[in-house]
């Protein structure tokens, strides 16, 4: 509701160049990673390679993420944070990639401070971990601007994700409100997470944060409402399943991280990666675009029964793809990602066409 009131605040044709700007991100970010795969790609797309995770998280989700701020904050200079990570996408598309980080650190900042009004504004307990979740990003990108290598700051931005996730569903929680010691909990968990960033280096560290992944999970599966709404029907029914299958990928994900580490280049690095990144994220993002589009675009997004399609062709490739991660064999997963790329485009036409359908109804 509070994004859907701060939409009519401005007009949604001016928000529409910059979810542009995410979705180059996404398009580059998928053809990079194939072109990392041996996948033959043009050489425009095949050069961004090495930033494969960058235009992935700070392109594509720092886009999005920020754009959905700026509109329930409801202030002008609140779109600086989505204009500057599109621009970091640019910069890094057309060789000047040593200026993409600090592009990407600026627009985390704004979305830090817009994050940190909205905290203001509404001082609960899920806008504290969106806020979070805000300054793991500024942390991330601080780090890449310093000229860190990527694998060492993942965590970084793999919590920037997951914790935004985590504060939006804690705010649907109060339909089925925690206990206070479930409250409690989250807030270990939240804890533990920060705890074992701050410690990435050390041996335990980046273990404590695969536990903290692993134990949000089960909170959520024990006490997000998608429980209840998955015997419904229609739009309804499907964000639950959404919801409850990227739960799944968040555990395996964790529990990878727990067992094996992040060594950078290694199998697991790969799986647990794929499994919170695609699997988790962006099974979130399959669910809440029917909601989302609506609020920031103004525009209707009916729901069809074919919005299952993508989720199933992104399940599906992630298997394949971890398989070939458990197994050694690279052809599986060459393939799984060719799979992920295919569902990825799915759902951006399955998107298009419900907003067509939903213009001739009107």
């Amino acid at each position: 509701m509070r994004l859907a009131r701060a939409a009519l605040r401005r007009p949604a044709w001016e928000r529409l160049p910059l979810l542009a700007l995410g979705f180059i991100a996404l398009f580059a970010g998928v053809g990079a990673g194939l072109a990392r795969l041996d996948w033959p790609l043009p050489q425009g797309v095949a050069g961004a390679a090495a930033i494969h995770g960058p235009l992935m998280v700070c392109g594509f989700f720092g886009v999005v993420i920020s754009l959905e701020r700026a509109v329930a904050l409801g202030r002008a200079w609140a779109y600086a944070a989505p204009l500057l990570a599109g621009t970091g996408t640019a910069l890094a598309l057309h060789g000047l990639p040593q200026a993409a980080p600090w592009a990407s650190l600026a627009a985390s900042g704004v979305l830090l401070a817009a994050s940190l009004q909205l905290l203001y504004r509404q001082r609960e307990p899920f806008m504290l971990v969106i806020a979070l979740a805000a300054g793991c990003w500024t942390m991330g990108c601080a780090l890449w601007a310093a000229g860190w290598p990527v694998h060492d700051l993942v965590g970084w931005w793999l919590a920037f994700l997951v914790l935004t996730i985590a504060g939006e569903r804690l705010e649907l929680s109060r339909f089925m409100p925690p206990s206070r010691a479930g409250q409690r909990l989250f807030t270990l968990i939240v804890l533990a997470a920060l705890a074992g960033l701050a410690a990435w280096s050390l041996p335990w560290g980046q273990r404590l944060f695969g536990a903290a992944l692993l134990a949000l999970a089960a909170w959520l599966l024990r006490h997000d409402i998608a429980r209840r709404t998955v015997l419904q029907q229609g739009l309804t029914r499907f964000i639950a399943v959404c919801l409850l299958s990227g739960y799944f990928w968040l555990a395996l994900g964790g529990a990878v991280i727990v067992s094996w580490g992040l060594a950078p280049g290694s199998a697991a690095y790969d799986a647990a990666l794929h499994a919170l990144l695609l699997g988790f994220v962006f099974a979130m993002v399959f669910g809440h675009a029917p909601i989302i589009f609506p609020a920031v675009l103004r525009v209707a997004v009916p729901y069809h029964p074919a919005f299952y399609v993508p989720l199933l062709l992104l399940h599906t490739s992630l298997a394949l793809r971890l398989a070939g991660d458990a197994s050694g064999d690279f052809e599986w997963l060459r393939w799984g990602a060719l799979l992920s790329a295919a569902a990825l485009l799915a759902f951006v036409a399955n998107t298009a066409a419900a907003v067509l359908r939903g213009r001739r109804a009107r």
